[in-house]
Formats: structure tokens, sequence, C-alpha cells
């Protein structure tokens, strides 16, 4: 890659969390500069958060809308390569729609979009134009996440007949939503977190992972959702049995009500000669457990682990990897794979990152968990 690729970004202003987490994975192979953005739904807030990063004044734009036209008639070597939207679930199709009808490519924030409708426009958008979508499913950004995928498609555990995952997070236990607590009011409000909660938050993160990391897509599935704390507009606790199209069968649980619990993600899969254990707590191990041998301890950082997983790692055995390197490598990879499709060039095989094909997959999740839970009947058929 002769420069470095230039980014937009909607939303993302002062005080939003995740802004500040995409600018830090964006930041971390100096592979990408932020040269614009549309920070906010407030003038004043936006050109100040403009200020703060540093950008041009005359780069710092009032809408989404403004700043994708005043980019599209830019010299070519001026204007961005792809808009980043790290707004609400909401306010995610329409920037992401518009991007690609002016040519950009989109990194967004996951769940894609408010509806199940709205991702296969995208989708077929992407397909139409041949622009790249990147989605931070940032779970499958882990090296050792990597590592189980592969020994799991490499055919060590021979023929996959368990996965569990789980989610447990406690932050809504209490009524926040009317504290004050401003990620607690959007996520669960219908309006802009979309027909669920809990699930859509977390749940789709957990499908997503038992999906990646099996290589088996969810097929049925029986589901159960709860609003657990009194007034609360959307679930914040479900399970479900699920049914995967290579035949195995599985656990999810989702839960934002377990109280004391921080980001507690926990994947286990299990085939005919053993199984493998995750926990996105403890990132840098992976236990690698067989019917008729003892457990193995896989470490973050060493050479004995696949090339895909030494891709992934950035820093030398025993010292920790995390959430924000994980976020990293799902920007480094996607931005690889933008920068040869620049170049008219092929990817590096080891090159991955959830695409448009995953936000739709989530967004599936969504309708179907929130069907099944609606339904008497016992088995739903998966429907993407």
């Amino acid at each position: 890659m002769k420069f470095k690729l230039r980014a937009g970004m909607v939303g993302g202003g002062k005080g939003a969390f995740i802004g500040a987490v995409h600018r830090i994975a964006l930041n971390m192979d100096g592979l990408i500069e932020l040269c614009c953005g549309a920070l906010s739904q407030n003038p004043e807030k936006a050109r100040e958060s403009g200020k703060e990063l540093f950008l041009p004044e005359d780069r710092v734009y009032d809408s989404y809308e403004e700043m994708i036209k005043r980019e599209s008639e830019l010299p070519e070597d001026q204007r961005m390569h792809f808009v980043i939207i790290v707004t609400p679930n909401f306010a995610h199709f329409e920037p992401a729609m518009m991007a690609l009808e002016h040519g950009f490519h989109v990194m967004i924030d996951k769940p894609m979009t408010l509806t199940l409708e709205q991702a296969r426009a995208l989708k077929a958008k992407v397909d139409e134009t041949g622009l790249l979508l990147g989605l931070t499913h940032t779970y499958s950004g882990y090296p050792l996440v990597k590592e189980a995928k592969k020994m799991v498609a490499d055919g060590k555990f021979g023929a996959i007949r368990k996965i569990y995952v789980e989610y447990p997070q406690g932050w809504l236990s209490q009524f926040s939503e009317a504290d004050g607590n401003k990620q607690a009011a959007w996520r669960t409000d219908p309006s802009k977190s979309g027909k669920a909660g809990c699930m859509g938050d977390i749940g789709t993160h957990a499908a997503h992972l038992a999906e990646y990391i099996s290589g088996q897509k969810i097929v049925k599935l029986c589901a159960d959702l709860n609003i657990v704390v009194p007034g609360r507009l959307l679930d914040d606790d479900g399970a479900m049995l699920l049914k995967f199209d290579k035949g195995a069968s599985g656990v999810l649980v989702a839960t934002q009500v377990a109280a004391g619990e921080e980001n507690n993600l926990k994947i286990r899969i299990y085939g005919e000669k053993g199984g493998l254990e995750w926990n996105q707590q403890e990132p840098n191990t992976l236990l690698v457990k067989w019917l008729d041998a003892p457990t193995q301890v896989y470490r973050t950082g060493n050479g004995y682990l696949s090339p895909i997983a030494q891709f992934n790692t950035r820093t030398p055995g025993g010292h920790p990897e995390g959430y924000l390197e994980a976020f990293g490598n799902i920007y480094r990879n996607f931005v690889l794979a933008l920068s040869a499709k620049l170049n008219n060039e092929t990817p590096d095989p080891l090159i991955d990152y959830p695409t448009v094909e995953d936000g739709v997959r989530g967004m599936a999740f969504i309708d179907n968990v929130v069907a099944s839970a609606q339904s008497d009947q016992k088995w739903w058929d998966y429907v993407v």
C-alpha cells in the first residue's frame, strides 16, 4: 500500500464510548487516517468533536448527507475511501446506503441495521456495486478464536456435535434507562434499537461467534425471551435451543440482568474426538480437551499456533492482548482487503473480517428469535 486509507466517521463525537474504541482500533496499525467526520446530530457538538480530533475545519460536517456529498466532489487523491458508522442501530441504514451509492466502502457497528429488510437492501447494494462492507463483530478478531476456528475446520475434533455459547452481563439489572444512562436508554428503546434488546445487543455476538468458530449455520431454533426488569420495553434476558446445518445442536444464553457479571462471553464446542473452550474475559487462553488425552492449554503469542492465529497476534507470549487489539484486527484486515482491491491485487488468504453476509445473518437472528419466542411452535425454521 502506497498511502494511508482515508476514513470519514458518522457519529462517535464527544462522550460516545464506541466512537473512541473505533478510533483507537483504526489508529493501531498506522494504515488509516481519519480525515473527516459528521460526528454528531448537534452541529455545535460536531464541530467541538472535530476540533478535539484535530480534523480540518472544512471537513467537519453538520450531517452525514453533507459529508458524503461533499467528499464525493473532492479529487480522488483527497476524498475519503470509506465511511465508518458508529451511531445507534436506527441510524445505520441511511448513511450506509448513501455511502455505497456514492462509491464509498463502509465499516459499520453491529447489528448492521434496524430491520432485516434494511440488511437485505444493503447486501443487494454491496452485490451491485462490488464495494466492501465490514462489520465489527469484534470477538472474531481474537487470535485464539482464529485458532479455534482453524482447529475445527481442520477436523481436529471430528464431526462437531454440541455448541454451547453464553453471554451474561449484569449492567441492566436495574431500570437504568430511567436514571440518565444514555447507553441503557437507546439500547432498550424499540425505536432506536429495533425489535430486540439483549438479543440484538449481545445475542447477535454469541450467535456470530458460534457460527464463525464451528463453520456451521443455524437452521432451527426454539427461543424464550424475557423482560425481567419491570417497565423495560425490550428483552433483557433469553435462551434458546439451536440446530445447525451440519448436524450439531446447541444452546445459546444471553442476559443483561446477571447481577455482578461484566462481559463474560464464553463458548464451548465438542466433536467426536474432543472439544475446546474460550472465554472473552481470559482471551489469551484456549482450552483444548481430548477424549483420550489430557487437556491442553493454548496461549496467545506462541509459535505452535496456526498461521492465521499468528497473523492476528500483536505481542509476544505473556503480553496480554484484549478487546482493543481484537477490534484493531477487524480494522486491519478490512483495510488490507480494501487496499488489495484498490490496487487490483489478490488479498492475503489469511485476511478475514465480518462482512455484509454476517450482517444479514445477524438481523435474521434477531427476527427469528423474536418470532420463535412469540410462537407456540417448538422449532422455528431459520429464515435469512
